[in-house]
Parts: C-alpha cells; structure tokens; sequence
C-alpha cells in the first residue's frame, strides 16, 4: 500500500509537471502518477507498490475488494477529448479500468470506469491492430462504454 509519504511526493510531481509543461509546452512524462494521485485522492482508492501487475489501486466496494488499473491522460482541450488509452494488458489481473481525464494544469475533471467484461469484449473485436495486438482503446471509444465514476463539479 501507498504511504502519506508517497502521496505527497505525487501531490509535488503534479505540481512540478504543471510547471515543466508551462516552460516547455510538452508533458514531463509523470501524467501515470499524477492520474493514480487523483484517483486516490479524489476516490479514496488505496494505492499499491508500482510494478504490481495488472492493477494500481483497490478499493472494498459491497461485493468485495475490487482490482482498479489506472489510465490517465492528459487533455488540453476538455471540448476536443481525442487520442488512445495506454496499454491494456487482459493477461493481467484486474477488475476495472479507470480512466482518469486530466487538465492542462493536471488536474482531474473526470474519471471513467468500465468492467472487465466490457473492456475485453472491446478489445477483442476485429478490425484495429492498435486495439487487438497493443491493448490501446480510443479514448471516446471508452468513455462511450464506460460509467462516469466522477466528474469536477
């Protein structure tokens, strides 16, 4: 699990990447972290040890403890949400994917999740060999398929 320590750091590395992108104009390379910050903070999801495979976070919901991985991407127009998720990997143990939608100043304004059936069945369908063999969904494709979990007021 995911200390207060380690919490803080992410809450700086938001704070650090906010700051990289505004002198550069490109992303720092942490949206991942930032992404499993906000769901953590914002959903009260218990992190876990990077390199756990197939899921970032757990959460106890009324059937039991659920498996979350955590997608996070970063969208400078919140109007023109477009582009591929990372990698799904099916080999791996999950129970929902969770999208996290990030502002330009890496903050979350919405989160998307979707069960493990339905992300399968997505990623199985014939006809798109970045979506069959890298595991990568469209962006709008999932939130189309997905329940909105949370969404900035």
């Amino acid at each position: 699990m995911i200390h207060d320590e380690v919490l803080e750091v992410l809450r700086e590395a938001k704070v650090l990447a906010r700051k990289f992108y505004h002198l550069t104009g490109k992303p720092l390379g942490v949206t991942g972290e930032v992404a499993e910050y906000e769901a953590a903070t914002k959903l009260s999801l218990q992190l876990h040890a990077a390199r756990q495979a197939g899921y970032d976070a757990t959460e106890i919901r009324e059937d039991g403890l659920v498996r979350i991985q955590i997608k996070g991407r970063c969208v400078l127009n919140p109007l023109k949400i477009n582009g591929r998720m990372g990698a799904i990997d099916l080999r791996q143990p999950f129970d929902v994917v969770l999208l996290v939608l990030l502002d330009a100043e890496f903050n979350a304004f919405a989160m998307y999740e979707a069960s493990r059936a339905t992300v399968e069945a997505a990623l199985v369908l014939p006809g798109s060999k970045a979506r069959n063999e890298r595991g990568a969904l469209a962006i709008r494709q999932f939130m189309s398929m997905a329940k909105l979990r949370w969404a900035r007021g």
